[in-house]
């Protein structure tokens, strides 16, 4: 068998060189040619059972080190140019062969000692950019702005014209804002913003009583949320903000699908639970039975932080990570091979007020606690926020989104075997631009999209998206086309068979398992937060 050796590339013309072998464990420090605009670094040959290699790219000015790790399931690293299209002299490459690779476990014990919640005054991480992409200027401060809770479009005052997407290299002017500052929305909406407790509730556990007078048979109504399946009888609701832009006091809740039941679930779990907020991610990994939430927003924090959810031993844990990324709010987060895929989002900068949105990839590695950034080529998409993403085939498709002014109906394709970025020119009749719509994936070719928000009013018509010919097919039901809503759930769930029973042990196609849609919550625009449960089967829905 051969021998493990980590190899790296330096520019397209020149050939891979070895720079250390498994036989030789150790520390190597090599420089960095000058005039090079791409790093690669990868691995060739047998891992060991416990083997990893650590990464490290510096520079000679006072920089910070730039780290990473290359595994048995992450076997290369990239490095785009720096500013000036170059590497500058002195830049060096660091590499070592780590004796062994810790568990999830010893990490997860390592990581979670204590609850962590990123204030205010944490920011994104400073990064270069390459040579001609656009940077954003920090606003003048406004006070009025910076007392504003982070709302929902609901109740806000509303420009009659739908904002169309600029060109990527247009100048952002002063045009009709999705989210309006506080000024510009009506008194009864400036009248509803919560002025915050002069004595905070403390984070970690909530207390089991509920302090809000919403049905204890299910959840108050709100926007914002997350909805998780975990099983095929079993969907977990996470977050979110409801009436007077009050968030949710019962923010967990527990579906039985079966019989669509809920039950409050945020007693159930043990361990430090995720503060209230809107905007984030839940992502369910099947194969270590964990719910990953990440991100989102609160008034003014903006947060960057990992809670794990065991849902066998119903724990909560939080998450400590290696690597950076930035605090971010409606941002997509797709699961591949084990690792968290985060795109895009809002992110505050200078906080609590939202400038601009993110256009880059941060991958967290569940088993290495990491978080890091791959190089990503091709066609990128414009920066945005409230878009959706769906795994399919091993790419991730991106849809919509809106980067104040603009809403979008454009749609990405990630590669990610390849990490290529490319448009997808599609036919048929697409949505129209939108975001904070649902999103949900019906076989291993087809996703549905509905509803959502264009700037000015909430949608209420849906359509499916086939990979295989990128045609958009237009779908009308009475009861997706009832009532427009936008920052809601949709989950497509397996569902029993005439007997009422299902196989878990035999593994099951996506075109072959039935499904059945559920669609929760939301907003209508005109003030209203929805707490209904609705439910459609797929075959009804495309018959």
């Amino acid at each position: 068998m051969e021998e493990l050796g980590v190899y790296a590339v330096f520019g397209l013309d020149e050939p891979p060189r070895e720079i250390l072998r498994s036989a030789e464990p150790g520390h190597t420090t090599i420089a960095i040619p000058a005039f090079v605009q791409q790093v690669v670094l990868f691995t060739k040959g047998v891992w060991g059972k416990h083997s990893s290699v650590t990464v490290e790219l510096s520079d000679a000015k006072p920089n910070p080190i730039i780290s990473g790790k290359l595994t048995p399931n992450n076997k290369s690293l990239c490095w785009e140019y720096w500013e000036d299209g170059i590497w500058s002299t002195g830049a060096t490459l660091s590499v070592k062969f780590d004796s062994e690779l810790k568990t999830t476990d010893d990490l997860l014990t390592d990581f979670t000692k204590k609850e962590f919640t990123p204030e205010c005054a944490v920011v994104a991480p400073i990064m270069r950019e390459a040579p001609g992409k656009r940077k954003r200027s920090a606003p003048e401060p406004d006070q009025d702005a910076a007392d504003q809770e982070n709302t929902c479009p609901n109740g806000q005052a509303a420009d009659k014209t739908t904002p169309h997407r600029r060109g990527r290299n247009a100048p952002r002017g002063s045009q009709t804002r999705l989210f309006p500052q506080k000024d510009e929305q009506p008194a009864t909406v400036q009248a509803s913003v919560r002025t915050p407790p002069s004595n905070p509730r403390p984070r970690g556990r909530q207390a089991k009583t509920p302090t809000q007078s919403a049905p204890l048979d299910h959840p108050s109504g709100r926007w914002g949320q997350s909805l998780c399946p975990i099983d095929s009888q079993t969907a977990i609701l996470i977050g979110g903000q409801g009436a007077k832009m009050q968030f949710c006091k019962d923010p967990m809740w527990k579906l039985c699908t079966e019989d669509l039941s809920w039950v409050p679930a945020e007693t159930l779990a043990e361990g430090p639970t995720p503060e209230a907020r809107i905007g984030h991610t839940a992502t369910y990994d099947p194969e270590s039975k964990r719910i990953f939430v990440f991100g989102g927003s609160k008034s003014k924090k903006w947060f960057n932080d990992m809670h794990i959810l065991d849902t066998q031993s119903w724990r909560w844990t939080m998450v400590e990570a290696q690597g950076k990324v930035p605090p971010l709010a409606y941002h997509s987060c797709s699961l591949f091979r084990g690792e968290l895929f985060v795109f895009g989002g809002v992110f505050p900068l200078p906080h609590p007020q939202p400038d601009g949105c993110s256009d880059s990839i941060y991958i967290f590695s569940p088993d290495m606690a990491i978080w890091y950034q791959p190089i990503v080529n091709g066609d990128k998409p414009a920066p945005r926020s409230g878009h959706s993403a769906c795994v399919i085939q091993g790419k991730i498709f991106i849809f919509g989104g809106w980067d104040t002014p603009v809403c979008f109906n454009d749609m990405y394709m990630l590669d990610l075997g390849l990490m290529e970025f490319s448009a997808v020119k599609t036919s048929g009749t697409p949505p129209s631009p939108r975001s904070w719509h649902g999103c949900a994936l019906l076989s291993d070719s087809r996703f549905l999209v509905h509803g959502g928000y264009n700037g000015n009013n909430a949608l209420s018509d849906t359509f499916i998206f086939n990979t295989e010919t990128s045609s958009w097919t237009t779908v009308t039901h009475p009861q997706l086309t009832s009532v427009p809503r936008a920052g809601h759930s949709i989950i497509a769930m397996t569902t029993t068979d005439s007997q009422g029973s299902i196989d878990e042990d035999q593994p099951q196609h996506l075109d072959e398992s039935p499904k059945a849609l559920l669609i929760f919550g939301g907003g209508d625009n005109e003030g209203s937060f929805f707490s209904d449960l609705m439910t459609l089967s797929v075959e009804e829905l495309e018959g």
